[in-house]
């Protein structure tokens, strides 16, 4: 008789949604006739406020199902009644936008209620397993790659070093290279030990010619053959290609001196 009469009140209590259903009905039916006897068309409603037909349709027709979430339900009633002339508010908060809840007699326990077996203490042990095994794992893994990356910043190291060797090792192809173009090259430098009358040539090309005094050091480079004249050649002292210095001739007498590139003295 007790399950009987409990289940009798829970039938009696009707739900939220009957709840809405019921007002939404009563509302729409109260603006839907204030709209026809302002001779208002619902196309001028949408046009005033901005909300689409289909909405302010299944409000008159209280076809909850094609309209929002409760709260935004309540917002297009509050619209359309301000529209009307109503107070917009006081008719949008009959609307209930609550929960579903039902009352049970406190002798009724909810099948959530129920206490923890020994199957499900079971499972959340074998859970909290696998959440260590797989934390476990991920630390682990974190651990190798710092690891490794030390190893791998070594083995960059080592492969960049090759190049720097490279670098290293032709430079000094290009010192034989310079060294190359200076043995093609010719050079001769004279000291005065006396005043004499000099004309140097280079490649074809007069360089100097006039008197030079007594202690004077000069120095002529050619790519191809130097020609020097001098008219006091026993007073001029001469170095080809930096080779130690002899005299260009005897005393008081011109004489002439040419150089080819390959001439090495």
């Amino acid at each position: 008789m007790k399950w009987l009469r409990a289940k009798e009140k829970i039938e009696q209590s009707p739900s939220l949604d009957e709840q809405r259903a019921h007002i939404l009905a009563e509302i729409g039916a109260k603006l839907r006739e204030t709209r026809q006897g302002y001779g208002f068309d619902l196309d001028d409603v949408v046009a005033y406020t901005k909300i689409a037909r289909r909405l302010l349709q299944a409000i008159e027709d209280a076809n909850f199902n094609n309209l929002p979430e409760p709260i935004y339900t309540q917002g297009l009633i509050k619209r359309y009644a301000d529209a009307l002339g109503f107070n917009g508010m006081e008719i949008a908060n009959k609307y209930p936008i609550g929960v579903n809840r039902v009352n049970l007699i406190s002798g009724w326990k909810s099948k959530s209620q129920r206490q923890l077996r020994p199957v499900h203490l079971y499972l959340i042990y074998v859970g909290l397993i696998i959440c260590s095994v797989s934390g476990l794992s991920h630390v682990l893994n974190i651990a190798t790659v710092a690891n490794n990356s030390p190893n791998q910043s070594k083995l960059q190291n080592t492969a960049s070093q090759p190049k720097k060797n490279q670098q290293f090792a032709l430079q000094p192809a290009s010192n034989n290279q310079t060294n190359n173009e200076n043995n093609r090259q010719v050079q001769v430098g004279v000291i005065l030990k006396d005043s004499s009358w000099i004309r140097v040539e280079a490649d074809g090309k007069t360089e100097f010619e006039g008197i030079l005094p007594q202690g004077t050091q000069r120095t002529w480079k050619a790519n191809s053959q130097l020609i020097v004249r001098a008219g006091n050649a026993g007073g001029v002292m001469v170095s080809v290609n930096q080779q130690q210095p002899k005299p260009m001739g005897q005393p008081g007498k011109p004489e002439e001196m040419k150089i080819a590139a390959n001439t090495r003295s």
